[in-house]
Formats: C-alpha cells, sequence, structure tokens
C-alpha cells in the first residue's frame, strides 16, 4: 500500500516540528509566556466549512501555541514531578498513535495486549512486588488509586460477606480509611470517586521526618473494629518521606485491614541500590500506585497500579458481554484489570522505555535526578537571602526565601518567597513551583527528568541568585 500524499506530509511535518522543539529546548524559556488571552486569540479561530491540508494544520498548531508551553521536556523544569521522554518512549509513543490499537481486549489489540503482559512482569520484578500481583496500566496515579482501592473495597467487604459490586454501598458495613495525614489529594479523589467519601477518612499524625510512627496507626486501628484501608505513602510531594513500611504494614495485617501505597514516584526508589532502603518492606502491601511519566520518562498518560489480591482486582474491574471476545483464560485482557474500555495502548511507550534503560539505566536515572535535587537544594538553599527548608533522600525538596530587615515577618517571608520564584520562572532559566508547607511559603524543588544535567543544574542556582538581587 503507498502512503497517502496527505498522511506522509503531515507526518513529515510533525517530525520536523518536533526535532525542531527538543533540539530548541537549552535556549528557550523554561516557563510559557504567552498569557490566557493570547492563545485564545491564537487558537480561537472560526472553524472553517472547507477541509484543510493536514500539514497546514499541523504547521499553523505549532504556530498558535507557540509561548503557550512549557518546556517540561527539558532539563531545567523543576516545578513538579515530570518527567521527560526518553527517545525510545517518544517514538514508541508516535508509533502507538500510528497503530491505533484500541487496547481493551487481547482480541482488539493482540500486541498491546501481549506487551502489556511483559512489561508488567518486568516492573513487579523491579519493584520487588509478589509475583502473584495483578496490575492494569491506566491513565496516571489518580486511576491507579481508584483501581486499587475499588480491589480494596471489594476485598475488605468481601471478608465481611458483602458483594459490593452487586448490592453497591447503601447497606454495607462502613469503611474507614485510615491515611497519611500528608497525602496526595488524588487520595480524596479516589474515595469520592469510589462512594466511601472523605468523611470515611481519618488522617494520620505524623513525626517530624512527615512518617507514620507505629503507635498512632495502633491507636488509629483500636479506635473501631470495622472493614479498614489503610493508606501510606512512598515519597511525600514536598520532602519525600517514606512510611516506615517494615514497622507500619505488619500492624495493620494483623488487624485485618488492607495496606495500599501511595509511591507516585517513591515507589522507583526500589530500583536504585543506594536508595531501595527508603521505601524497605512496601511490598509487604495489599497495592501499590505509581507514575510512568514521572520517574519513567514516558509520555502522558501513564500510571500503574498493582494489586496482590488479583481476585479482587479482577472483581472489581471486570465486565463481561456478549459483542466482546474474552480472550478464554489463555490470553491476559486488560479489560479484566481497567477501569476502560476504550483505551489507548499505552503498554507500548513503557516497554520501550524499559528495554532502552534496563536496570542500571533505571538505577542511574534515579541516582542522578536525586542527586541533582540535592545540588539544587543546597546551591539555593546557601544563597544570601535563601533558606534550606529541607532535603531528602530523593528528589524533593523545599528552600525559602527571607525578606530583608529585622522586624520582617513570616508573611513578609511568605510574600518575598513568592517574589523570587515568579522572578526565577520569568527569567525563563528554570521553573519552580510555590508550596504552603507547615504554615510557610516555599518553593518545591523537583527532579525527575532524566535530561537533567550539572549544566541545567548551575543554571538553576544561578537564576536563582540573579532573582534575589533583582528583587531586593
Amino acid at each position: 500500500m503507498t502512503i497517502a500524499a496527505p498522511d506522509r506530509a503531515a507526518l513529515q511535518r510533525a517530525f520536523d516540528h518536533a526535532l525542531a522543539y527538543l533540539e530548541g529546548l537549552d535556549q528557550a524559556p523554561v516557563a510559557s509566556r504567552a498569557g490566557l488571552e493570547d492563545l485564545r486569540a491564537a487558537l480561537g479561530h472560526a472553524l472553517g466549512d472547507a477541509p484543510l491540508a493536514a500539514e497546514a494544520v499541523i504547521d499553523a498548531l505549532v504556530a498558535d501555541v507557540a509561548g503557550g508551553l512549557h518546556g517540561s521536556q527539558g532539563g531545567r523544569f523543576f516545578g513538579w514531578v515530570i518527567g521527560g521522554g526518553v527517545p525510545a518512549a517518544i517514538a514508541a509513543d508516535w508509533l502507538t498513535s500510528v497503530w491505533d490499537q484500541n487496547a481493551c481486549l487481547h482480541a482488539s489489540g493482540p500486541a498491546a495486549a501481549v506487551v502489556e503482559e511483559v512489561a508488567g512482569a518486568w516492573l513487579k520484578t523491579l519493584f520487588d512486588l509478589p509475583a502473584e500481583a495483578s496490575f492494569a496500566f491506566v491513565t496516571g496515579c489518580q486511576m491507579a488509586h481508584v483501581t486499587c482501592l475499588a480491589a480494596a473495597r471489594h476485598g475488605v467487604l468481601r471478608d465481611r460477606g458483602w458483594d459490593v459490586e452487586r448490592k453497591g454501598l447503601a447497606g454495607a458495613p462502613p469503611i474507614r480509611v485510615l491515611a497519611n495525614a500528608d497525602r496526595h489529594g488524588s487520595v480524596d479523589v479516589a474515595l469520592r470517586i469510589l462512594g466511601l467519601g472523605t468523611d470515611a477518612l481519618r488522617p494520620l499524625a505524623l513525626d517530624a521526618e512527615g512518617r507514620v510512627s507505629p503507635d498512632e496507626l495502633r491507636a488509629a486501628l483500636a479506635e473501631g473494629d470495622g472493614p479498614t484501608i489503610v493508606i501510606l505513602q512512598a515519597g511525600e510531594l514536598n520532602c519525600a518521606a517514606f512510611d516506615p513500611f517494615r514497622d507500619l504494614i505488619p500492624i495493620a495485617k494483623a488487624a485485618g485491614a488492607w495496606v495500599h501505597v501511595d509511591g507516585a514516584f517513591g515507589l522507583w526508589a526500589k530500583v536504585s541500590p543506594t536508595r531501595r532502603t527508603l521505601a524497605d518492606g512496601v511490598e509487604l502491601a495489599d497495592s501499590w500506585s505509581t507514575d510512568g511519566h514521572k520517574y519513567l520518562n514516558v509520555p502522558y498518560d501513564s500510571g500503574l497500579a498493582f494489586v496482590r489480591d488479583a481476585e479482587a482486582h479482577r472483581a472489581a474491574m471486570t465486565i463481561a458481554t456478549s459483542y466482546l471476545p474474552a480472550g478464554g483464560g489463555v490470553a491476559r485482557d486488560p479489560i479484566d484489570w481497567n477501569p476502560e474500555l476504550s483505551r489507548r495502548a499505552r503498554g507500548f511507550p513503557i516497554y520501550a522505555a524499559l528495554r532502552q534503560l534496563g536496570r542500571s539505566g533505571l538505577a542511574a536515572l534515579v541516582d542522578r535526578t536525586c542527586d541533582h535535587a540535592q545540588a539544587l537544594i543546597d546551591g539555593i538553599g546557601a544563597l544570601d537571602g535563601a533558606e534550606k527548608i529541607s532535603g531528602s533522600g530523593l528528589n524533593q525538596g523545599l528552600v525559602r526565601f527571607l525578606a530583608p530587615g529585622a522586624g520582617a515577618t513570616q508573611a513578609d517571608h511568605d510574600r518575598r518567597t513568592d517574589q523570587v520564584i515568579a522572578a526565577i520562572n520569568a527569567s525563563g532559566e528554570a521553573l519552580f513551583g510555590g508550596v504552603t508547607w507547615r504554615g510557610r511559603r516555599c518553593m518545591r524543588v523537583s527532579v525527575s527528568n532524566w535530561r537533567t544535567d550539572e549544566a541545567d543544574v548551575a543554571r538553576a542556582v544561578a537564576a536563582a541568585r540573579a532573582a534575589l538581587a533583582a528583587t531586593n
């Protein structure tokens, strides 16, 4: 079959623009420049009656979004936990669109189903998760939480003799949820989606290191004896704190609780021989959520859910109808494990990234980004007018900027911190985000991009120094 000219022209133009974008990352501003109204004006064309040539649409799209893209694919983006895209993953993602498989069933996407099967097994060995655990490739950690907690909901109610998939929650034994007080907001959203509600959640107080203590968990468990889900954390968003899993999980299990771990980026510590002790004991849990578009550096959207109790996972997700040909118990059908029916074959980029990096490459990526994060925290925190608030053993940390003058208040320091962050971002040299942590405004440092190197760190520290001088 000859490739039609419109196909070839559009793909070639996309390829040319993609290369130009990647080649320009070092020179381009990291923060977007275009304002909201600028983008609305540029993109808000009246929809025409006549068709346009595909390559003309691509050229216009690239021109119209100019200034409206963050440089999150580059090495100086430190605002959120966002990876870039390793070359094999980007290329595989392009092919995923070209192949356009519906990764719902083995029958609707044979290779897509098998590539998930293989990559899922690889990931379980990388994270030291039990061989019997099931898994799902979803859109992100939000849906990974929904998937895992749906399995947890099934499991804890099944153990009380209640079939939640058939009967629903009305009349069911109430489920209580005990969760790390510094949990990510996606946990709360998952509880709302699943009908458990945030009133079911009892926050677990933290020690000085941001971790749940055994005594706190014991006390919370003793407050009731109903079906219970405990949610712990591998890598808190600001300081990358890890709960002491080896101490806490046996306590929860002894009380009959299901333990879920939010490891959006922290679970990847397990792939590093030098950082794996941070997540010691995490494999004892019942379910785990993480992202591929963070540390694995695959394109968005890529979340991963793992569940020890495969029966509970399947019962919470599976569907059977006469028009959907099942795998017959031989092939693995993704529909049995995912909340989506029609779904992108996101296993291809994951598979490609894992093959490109290998075990040693993944370990090096984690170690390298952790070292760069600490260098940023130490370097910026040592500047005159800056204060290092928290580093970590992983890739997150906090810095605060202090207002000059002996009478400066905490509110003054808060304003100064936001001013310096804005000045750094406006420089185009780096992008950082702000957060209110323990009642104080801080600048978050987050490094998870495979492209970040020592030169990027030096440029970011220099930008912070210049911003401090400019805002005095």
